[in-house]
């Protein structure tokens, strides 16, 4: 599960918990550069599909890289 809601994906018993960037963007960020969030947006996709190739027992965080932002 991609979620920016991790405390509730852990108590709800989600297996795989890949954090999202945001609350109003999961999946993206506005404030990098179009290229920056591409490359982010892949390593998140790559992220969920390592964590669903992983065998776990119990709810499990999947971190994703940090990106440096735009405006750093």
């Amino acid at each position: 599960m991609i979620t920016n809601l991790v405390t509730i994906a852990e108590q709800v018993g989600a297996p795989r918990i890949v954090p999202g960037r945001g609350i109003p963007y999961p999946s993206g960020d506005p404030n990098l550069s179009p290229q920056a969030e591409q490359a982010w947006r892949r390593r998140l996709v790559q992220r969920a599909l390592d964590a669903v190739a992983t065998a776990v027992e119990h709810p499990t965080i999947f971190e994703v890289d940090v990106v440096e932002r735009a405006d750093a």
